[in-house]
Formats: C-alpha cells, sequence, structure tokens
C-alpha cells in the first residue's frame, strides 16, 4: 500500500494495515538536533545532512517510512518592526520582542500590552505579502512532490494562529481579561488579524493548493489541565473567526485542514470540527480528558488524530518495551477503524534517548490492525 493510499483510507475510518507515520515532515513533529544526531550515528548515517523541508534529516524519514511530506513556511512579511537587537534578542514582523533565555526564545514585550481600540487603529501592522520568489520557490516543491506522488504533501501554516497572535501582541494575562470584559476590544483585534491572515492564506494557498493535500495550522487552547476558555465563550468569540479562515482556505486550495492545540481540548472538540477542523493535532494524552478512549468514543468517528506519541513523560523517561507497549496501545485505541496517525506529540526534545525514537518507529512500522 502506498502512502497516499494509506492516508485516504486513514481519512475515511478505514483501517489502512498499519496506521501512517509523521515523525519529522514538518515542523510541529520533528526533532532538535542533538536528538536527530544521536539517532543517525545509530542508524550509521554519517555527519552529513540530506535535506528536508522541516530540517528532519531525508534518510531519517525514509528510515522511518513516514508517509509526509511538508512543503512552505511561515511567511515573513514586511514590517516597521523586524530588527535584530542582538545574537540573543530580536523583534518580529508584529512587533513582539523576544530574547533567547534558557537555550529558547521567549517573548520578553507585549508590543500592545494595555492597549485601546485606538491604538489598534494607528498600530503599524505588518504588510499582509509574500514574497514572489520565495511563493514560487515553494510552488515549484510543492509541484515536485505532487508530481512525483510518492507521498501525502502537507502545507506548513505560513501564519499564526488568532488568539496565540492576540496573546503575543497583548499579553496573556490582558488578553484573557479582555475576552471576559471587554469584548468590542477582542474584536478589534481580531479583526484585523483575520484580515492579516486571509491576505496571506489567499497568496499562499492560490500558488500551493493545486498540489498539496492538507494543511496544518497552530494555535494552542488548552492547557494541561482544560482549554484556556470555555466552549461557549470560544464559541462565541473565536469559532466565527476561525472557522472563516478555515473556510477560505478549503475554498481556495480544496484541501484538508489539520489543526495544533496543546493541551486539555477535549472540551473544544465540537467547535473545532463545527469550524471545519478535519484532524486534530498533538493529541496531548497527559492532558486533563484526553484520554485516547475517551477521545475515540466520542469523536473518533468525526475527526482524524495525529500525534499521541508522548514527549513530555514516556519518551524521556520509559525504556524501549514501555514505549512499544504505549504505542501499540495507542493504535489499537485510536486506530480502530482509521481515523489515526501516529505521530509524537510535538517536537522531540535532546534529552529523549535514540533508542526510545527508533522503539515507537519499528512498533508502527510492525503493525498490522484489523
Amino acid at each position: 500500500m502506498t502512502s497516499r493510499e494509506r492516508f485516504a483510507l486513514t481519512m475515511r475510518h478505514k483501517s489502512p494495515g498499519r496506521p501512517p507515520i509523521d515523525m519529522g515532515s514538518i515542523s510541529l513533529t520533528n526533532m532538535r538536533p542533538g536528538l536527530q544526531k544521536q539517532l543517525k550515528h545509530i542508524l550509521g548515517f554519517g555527519d552529513d545532512y540530506m535535506p528536508s523541508n522541516a530540517g528532519v534529516d531525508e534518510r531519517i524519514l525514509q528510515w522511518a517510512q513516514v508517509d509526509f511530506r511538508g512543503v512552505g513556511n511561515m511567511v515573513e512579511m514586511p514590517s516597521v518592526h523586524t530588527r535584530v537587537i542582538s545574537p540573543a534578542a530580536n523583534v518580529n514582523c508584529w512587533g513582539v520582542e523576544y530574547g533567547f533565555i534558557d537555550n529558547e526564545w521567549q517573548i520578553t514585550r507585549f508590543p500592545l500590552q494595555n492597549a485601546t481600540c485606538k491604538d489598534l487603529e494607528s498600530y503599524p501592522w505588518p504588510e499582509p505579502r509574500i514574497d514572489d520568489s520565495v511563493l514560487e520557490k515553494w510552488q515549484d516543491q510543492a509541484k515536485t512532490l505532487h508530481r512525483e506522488g510518492r507521498y501525502v504533501v502537507v502545507a506548513e501554516h505560513p501564519v499564526f494562529g488568532i488568539l496565540e497572535i492576540a496573546c503575543w501582541l497583548v499579553g496573556y494575562e490582558q488578553i484573557m481579561l479582555s475576552l471576559a470584559g471587554d469584548r468590542d476590544f477582542c474584536r478589534v483585534l481580531f479583526d484585523r488579524i483575520l484580515e492579516i491572515q486571509l491576505a496571506i492564506g489567499e497568496q499562499y494557498y492560490k500558488a500551493l493548493g493545486p498540489y498539496i493535500d492538507l494543511t496544518i495550522s497552530g494555535d494552542d487552547f488548552g492547557t494541561q489541565n482544560g482549554p484556556f476558555i470555555s466552549a461557549r465563550m470560544f464559541a462565541e468569540l473565536i469559532t466565527p473567526y476561525f472557522r472563516e479562515r478555515i473556510r477560505r482556505i478549503k475554498d481556495v486550495a480544496g484541501c484538508l485542514f489539520w489543526h495544533h492545540s496543546c493541551g486539555s481540548v477535549f472540551r473544544l472538540i465540537p467547535e473545532l470540527i463545527r469550524c471545519g477542523v478535519d484532524i486534530l493535532n498533538p493529541v496531548q494524552t497527559s492532558a486533563f480528558e484526553m484520554e485516547p478512549q475517551r477521545l475515540k468514543d466520542a469523536y473518533g468517528d468525526r475527526i482524524v488524530f495525529w500525534g499521541g506519541v508522548d514527549v513530555q513523560k514516556l519518551l524521556p523517561d520509559a525504556s524501549p518495551d514501555e514505549v512499544r507497549s504505549h504505542v501499540n496501545e495507542l493504535i489499537r485505541v485510536l486506530g480502530r477503524d482509521g481515523g489515526y496517525v501516529v505521530a509524537p506529540a510535538h517536537v522531540m526534545q535532546d534529552g529523549i534517548p535514540a533508542e526510545n525514537v527508533m522503539a515507537w518507529v519499528e512498533t508502527v512500522r510492525d503493525a498490522r490492525m484489523e
């Protein structure tokens, strides 16, 4: 069975023999350089590098029998804000300032903290335009993958999600207070963000749409212990914007829509489906109400799950045998009647033993579903 046939059966909620595998075909399922180097050493690939879109060595993708290949990337929009302050500090096109702290880029300044509706009107927003040469390069890559027909072609998301952009611009505390007490401010802010999302999406998906099978998106709606906001508030304030973005993408590209939200989103899944989400990632099974059986029983016939291999505790701390047992259980539960792509539940960090990566990949490759 080809990768494309396997994925098509999975999307129709039919058993594909073994579930599709994703590891490193896209930015949200890849691995840190140290872990990749460790894995390449064990596999005998040497220190040279065979490039892929998401940065994982193509030989690793082939060894793992990954069924997907990514194209495109996050768009660098023209902006008066964009600048490098130092090797450890920069400002992105939205005006959000970052510092390299504890080996991660972290937000150090929210540019619209304490802003008013009037401030939003005068704020210098990024210009929603994609450089023609960059777009042509991505289109050529998508054409090539489509023509070869070996893999499912996945477009990276070109712009961030509406809630996360709002949080980064205004600050998490203020946006949560505004959602509860100043909804006019939220609507003005969301209107402006959506306008930029739609303009970028029109250019991006018009170029890539004929050659891709699905696109990813990211916007974290959950914490470890529950959603950021209630399902009722989500339906009122997030759904109208998210649904319109998905509708426009599907109109232009005619592709499936894959959404990434960490944390506990079980109570939001009906709204995500209503918005047009076809595939849910990363399936963070360690979070509240995100047990595989609960997810499959409630929504397994209405949405496809992608992820589930825990990167918080299982892969860093378990033995290879424990990893195999866990992955077999994921396949048994989430993979019943198809509807499941096995993947890490986020980027795999350097502290994960390469042997555990090998264990989960080999378990999937050897799986035989009824």
